[in-house]
């Protein structure tokens, strides 16, 4: 079954449900009225069909009302009991009734216990009727209540005397001379003239609670009276036996009686169908009876009074009486009324002030528009809102003063909102442009009502607000420094294009940008002069791309470009136009930059990525970024095509720096040391530490690569610690064993001013090792630029009060290292490899090594060659002047057993014969002879 069927289900079951026993109700009503038209066969059928068949059906509907008080009849319990106990005086009297004409088989005596039984219905019926009405709230209310069933009563009972009851009266006091039969003949047409008064004064004062189940109790009440009324006139009422065709309408009466709860609670159980509920339509003409009905009474009372004069008979005191009452009666009612009706228009008018009140003094433009569009109304706040008199306005199309681009969404939204249920979507909110006095556009939101047909608009300037959110829109997709769209935009915009039209385009690519050197304008000339640089560089990009294109400003330094395709199918020649795009811009950016008085240069890299089938924009961008970094990577100021080769070298660098993490916790690292030997006599006068890490593939890495693919310097200075410790301790077991020889640590300057190794913390290593004094030397890399110079001048003048000997390691590569011998308190010159390697074939380097070597000699410094690798370098550098090497001419880095091994046999062979003439007196580093004037380590 489908989603609407099983919707529909349950809704058709109830109301077949209810057509099934209303079918049933008029069935059986009908049957029995045809039954008591043909006599029903017999007159015992008849009989006994019209006293106990009148019996059941008064006693079902005493049985259902009570069930219904029992279960589900809320705050209106006590009407349905007493319809319980007025339908079960009716089924007492008619089952007394067929007691004497079925079971004794003689006539109803007069008066009798039935007469006493349907006497008592009336009154139970009449209080329930009062407890179903709606209570009035003020004491005039219950007077009205009052007098409107004493008008109706009243009328009623006029006309009934001047038909009926006048002549009744009089024959019963003719006949008999007791009062019993005159009060029972007065009793019943009094009694149901009470009813019928109820009945009418309160079916337009009913509660809303339950409103069908009350107006079908009312109908059962109205049929019962009528049948009575029927019975008690002079002209049935002496030819009346059980049976005939008028106990079908008493007879229907209770059977609607019993059936009107519960068919009025299965309607309820029915969902509500949409649309505007039919009381709304009908409200005016039940509103018109109630209040005629007061002057439709008097009306009937005076027909009465004129009945009697037309037909020549003598008015009788009770009418008279009655007439005055109801006159009397009225007169009041009206008075009451116009009082209501002067303290209503007292109200009405000070709420109507109020009103208008308010209305003129809000801020709020209060607009009416007719169903056509035309403005009927509108407050006199348009003339500070929208600058426009509201008398200009009044009488001209609401079409006229919207702004045409927002019309068609604006005459859509209405007309959805006016084809919608009230009660579903009571009101709208629409926001659009409208035209001001002054010929501007203002943004105005308006929340929209219905209104007789037509639109109630209450409006309100919020240009400033849409002005306001834009600015904040602006801010969170900008950069506030250069104003060129920032991440955030730049992503959105490349998912754009990737997403869009032109989703398969493949020319469309994504430049990353960095400007090389711009750290170094921040840290000469200040951070506003970096800023002024960044602005005139977003403003330099912005001018390079296209219109179409866009150029974004990522952070930091960081910009990108977004290139959007040209339909170009040829691979080749867009990758060459994007290249060509790529390296203009890094030529524009790369020129100099006015700041202030002086210029400022700085260059670019730039990495291209290029868009692929089904790529992410997240995709895109970190391709043009490693594109940028490798361009980095390659020397600075070029441009870098995406290759996939990238993205794998990421992934293996990345899972390489994933293992290395553990490998420090897991001991994968291991201490190697290479001997530095004594070029004249092949004696080890040194071991340079080295770490190696054998990851679990069994490869062995060297710290220059499995440092450079981490990048991380947490790691890097954890492993620094471990190094020193580990070469310290080291270095005391073999001075224990009886190899007593000195040790080597690389560390860089910035470590040596870290927190990492302080001064304290080498002494407590040697200390704790007992290292003798003069056996560490510390290998300080060539100074970083950023590290001040005097902070590592007093660094290295504390290590060397430790006896820490102090090394220059890379001599001759950087630029720093003839302020590094000035001021730096120096034992040895390491001469840096790339110098070492090209000494034999290139005289330019053999005289720059030749000279570097001299310098030492002047400052009496010892020298160590790094990465003597063949004899003809040995030879070399002896001839120089230099007094020791390390290289694979002597020893790779050797474990600890090869090491001690290395360390017994004491000398390596050195090819050819050693210099007669050495450069240096001594002929080995003086690690441990303490040349230097040192602090002694005290003793643990």
């Amino acid at each position: 079954m489908s989603a609407l069927g099983a919707l529909l289900a349950p809704r058709t079951a109830s109301g077949s449900t209810g057509m099934r026993s209303r079918i049933l109700l008029g069935f059986v009503c009908a049957a029995y009225s045809v039954g008591a038209a043909v006599g029903w066969g017999s007159p015992q059928v008849a009989v006994f069909m019209g006293d106990f068949g009148l019996a059941a059906a008064a006693l079902i509907a005493a049985v259902s009302c009570f069930l219904y008080a029992r279960t589900g009849a809320g705050r209106l319990r006590p009407a349905w009991l007493l319809f319980s106990l007025s339908s079960l005086m009716a089924a007492c009297g008619n089952a007394v009734w067929g007691w004497y004409e079925v079971i004794l088989g003689v006539p109803v005596p007069t008066p009798s216990l039935a007469d006493a039984f349907f006497l008592c219905f009336a009154p139970p019926a009449i209080v329930g009727l009062l407890v179903l009405a709606k209570r009035p709230v003020t004491r005039a209310g219950w007077v009205c209540l009052a007098l409107d069933a004493w008008l109706i009563g009243g009328s009623l009972l006029t006309l009934a005397w001047s038909l009926a009851l006048a002549h009744t009266t009089h024959l019963a006091g003719f006949q008999d001379t007791s009062v019993a039969p005159a009060a029972l003949s007065l009793a019943y047409p009094l009694l149901d003239i009470v009813l019928v008064s109820m009945v009418l004064a309160l079916h337009f004062r009913r509660a809303g609670v339950n409103r069908s189940a009350v107006n079908t109790a009312i109908a059962a009440l109205a049929l019962t009276v009528l049948s009575d009324a029927v019975f008690t006139s002079p002209l049935l009422r002496s030819t009346y036996h059980s049976g005939q065709l008028l106990d079908a309408g008493w007879f229907a009466g209770s059977l609607l009686l019993a059936y009107a709860p519960w068919g009025a609670r299965r309607a309820a159980r029915q969902p509500a169908r949409p649309g505007p509920p039919r009381a709304i339509a009908s409200r005016p003409i039940a509103g018109s009876l109630a209040a005629l009905t007061p002057y439709l009474a008097a009306a009937v009372c005076t027909l009465g009074i004129l009945y009697n004069v037309v037909e020549g008979r003598r008015v009788d005191r009770v009418v008279i009486f009655t007439g005055c009452t109801v006159v009397l009666a009225l007169v009041v009612r009206q008075g009451i009324m116009l009082l209501d009706n002067i303290s209503l228009t007292q109200e009405l008018a000070q709420k109507e002030n109020h009103f208008r009140s308010l209305v003129q003094g809000s801020s709020d433009v209060i607009m009416i528009a007719a169903p056509s569009g035309t403005l009927r109304y509108v407050s006199p706040a348009a003339a500070g809102v929208y600058g426009r008199e509201a008398e200009d306005l009044v009488g001209s199309e609401l079409s006229s003063i919207i702004h045409s681009d927002d019309l068609g969404r604006v005459v859509h939204e209405l007309r959805r909102f006016l084809a919608a249920p009230p009660h579903e979507e009571p009101t709208t909110r629409i926001e659009c442009r409208f035209r001001s006095g002054t010929g501007d556009w203002l943004n105005v939101e308006s929340t929209v009502n219905r209104h007789q047909g037509g639109l109630l608009l209450n409006s309100r300037d919020v240009t400033e607000r849409v002005r306001l959110q834009a600015q904040l829109q602006h801010n969170a997709e900008h950069d506030p420094l250069t104003d060129l769209p920032n991440r955030a935009l730049f992503t959105a915009r490349v998912r754009q294009a990737l997403g869009g039209r032109r989703s398969g385009d493949p020319g469309t690519a994504v430049l990353f940008i960095d400007l090389d050197g711009f750290k170094q304008v921040n840290d000469t000339i200040g951070h506003q002069a970096g800023d002024e640089l960044l602005i005139q560089a977003g403003r330099r990009l912005q001018d390079s791309v296209r219109a179409g294109d866009t150029a974004a400003r990522l952070g930091g330094d960081e910009f990108a470009a977004l290139i959007m395709g040209d339909g170009t199918r040829d691979q080749g020649a867009r990758e060459y136009q994007v290249h060509e795009i790529a390296d203009r811009l890094r030529l524009t950016l790369s020129q100099p930059y006015r700041i202030g008085p002086s210029e400022v240069r700085v260059a670019a890299s730039i990495g291209v990525a290029f868009a692929e089938p089904a790529i992410s924009p997240t995709d895109l961008m970190r391709n043009a970024d490693l594109a940028m970094y490798r361009a980095k990577a390659g020397g600075k100021d070029r441009v870098e095509l995406y290759a996939p080769q990238m993205q794998a070298d990421v992934v293996r660098r990345s899972e390489l720096a994933t293992r290395l993490r553990t490998a420090l916790r897991d001991g994968e690292f291991a201490l190697l040391h290479q001997p530095v030997v004594h070029l004249a006599s092949g004696s080890v006068a040194a071991v340079a530490a080295q770490a190696r890490w054998r990851s679990a593939q069994g490869i062995l890495f060297t710290p220059a690569e499995f440092l450079r693919v981490t990048g991380d310097d947490d790691r890097t200075a954890e492993l620094g610690r471990w190094l020193l410790e580990e070469a310290v301790k080291q270095a005391a077991d073999r001075a224990r064993a009886g190899h007593p020889v000195a040790v080597s640590v690389r560390l860089s300057a910035a470590r040596l001013l870290d927190a990492g190794p302080p001064p304290g913390s080498i002494e407590a290593l040697l200390t704790r090792h007992g290292l003798p004094s003069g056996a560490l030397m510390i290998e300080v890399a060539d100074s970083d630029p950023r590290v001040s110079f005097d902070a590592l001048e007093q660094r290295l003048v504390a290590l060397r009060r430790l006896g820490v000997r102090i090394a220059l390691d890379g001599f001759g590569s950087g630029f720093a290292a003839i302020n590094a011998l000035r001021r730096l308190p120096i034992d040895v010159l390491k001469l840096d490899r790339n110098l070492v390697e090209g000494v034999v074939e290139s005289a330019r380097l053999h005289k720059i090594t030749s000279g570097l070597l001299r310098i030492a000699c002047d400052l009496g410094l010892q020298s160590v060659a790094d990465g003597v690798d063949v004899p003809e370098q040995v030879l070399a550098l002896r001839a120089m002047g230099c007094t020791h090497g390390q290289g694979m001419a002597f020893s790779g880095p050797l474990d600890e057993y090869r090491l001690r091994r290395a360390l017994v046999r004491g000398e390596f062979p050195v090819p050819g014969i050693p210099s007669p003439r050495p450069v240096m007196a001594g002929g080995s580093i003086p690690l441990l002879t303490g040349s230097h004037t040192e602090t002694p380590v005290p003793p643990t």
